[in-house]
């Protein structure tokens, strides 16, 4: 059993306990939506102070069930494995709440079924993007297992490989599944900018189009960091028979900073 010890407690988020859990705790206080069943969902994952609110608007309606597939960006360039999806496979994700555990039977099945998951530590090192999601987690469903991937690439074949693989093991698996990308949206550009180009990405994302969010992102330069989990995400629950994206949240780091010349956008979807 090995436990990853948090990269960004203290930076990110506040690494003391008590002062997290209130901070969590009001901003799901903001969330006014029933709790539902969803198939996916995309997050964002910056610093809780810019991002939280809307990450607590995603995770405040979800049921949550035993098992949580997240999908991140790789942000370091750290990288072990080949095949570009990085898996911490067993053990736990500590957290200033308590230990998250992996959900290992599920891990090891997934990359028994696909070749591009392998075991890569590495990768998750320094990694906040999975991270910053598990306090909402611990709190909401402490009993919920999950399964973290640090994706390297943004291509389509790939992408299909993992959704695909990734839709055949939540099909078959004996308990609910519930699938997160862990994403923000355009990144260091004016307000008008990043909702502009984000209004593009994320009408592709309503649609569950995968393939056309990524050649979206690509054609006009849209710097969201997880398009490549966000499209893996889309495209297994496509498969998996959901028939919509719906984007609960959207804002940017301008809210918070006072500045619109040069923000951080950062969305929220529930996939059903």
């Amino acid at each position: 059993m090995t436990t990853r010890q948090p990269a960004v407690a203290g930076r990110f988020y506040s690494a003391d306990a008590a002062r997290l859990e209130h901070e969590v705790r009001e901003m799901l206080t903001n969330v006014s939506a029933p709790v539902r069943h969803a198939v996916g969902a995309i997050v964002p994952h910056a610093g809780l102070m810019y991002s939280g609110q809307c990450a607590a608007i995603v995770w405040g309606q979800l049921a949550l069930p035993p098992v949580v597939v997240i999908l991140a960006p790789n942000h370091t360039g750290l990288l072990g494995a080949t095949g570009g999806a990085s898996g911490w496979m067993a053990g736990a994700f500590a957290t200033p709440l308590g230990e998250v555990p992996v959900a290992a039977e599920f891990a090891s099945a997934l990359a028994r079924g696909c070749d591009l998951v392998q075991d890569d530590p590495l990768a998750h090192e320094r990694e906040h993007a999975i991270e910053v999601e598990l306090p909402f987690l611990r709190l909401l469903a402490p009993d919920t297992a999950i399964v973290p991937l640090v994706l390297a690439w943004d291509d389509w074949e790939r992408t299909e490989i993992l959704a695909r693989d990734l839709a055949a093991v939540t099909r078959d698996w004996d308990a609910p599944v519930l699938l997160v990308a862990s994403s923000d949206m355009t990144h260091y550009e004016s307000a008008a900018s990043a909702a502009r180009k984000d209004r593009v990405a994320l009408a592709a994302v309503e649609r569950l189009a995968a393939k056309e969010l990524l050649d979206v992102c690509h054609r006009n330069h849209v710097t969201m960091c997880g398009r490549a989990p966000a499209a893996v995400v889309c495209e297994a629950s496509r498969i998996l028979g959901a028939g919509q994206g719906v984007v609960v949240d959207y804002r940017h780091s301008g809210h918070v900073t006072g500045d619109d010349r040069e923000v951080v956008a950062y969305a929220g979807v529930i996939i059903r």
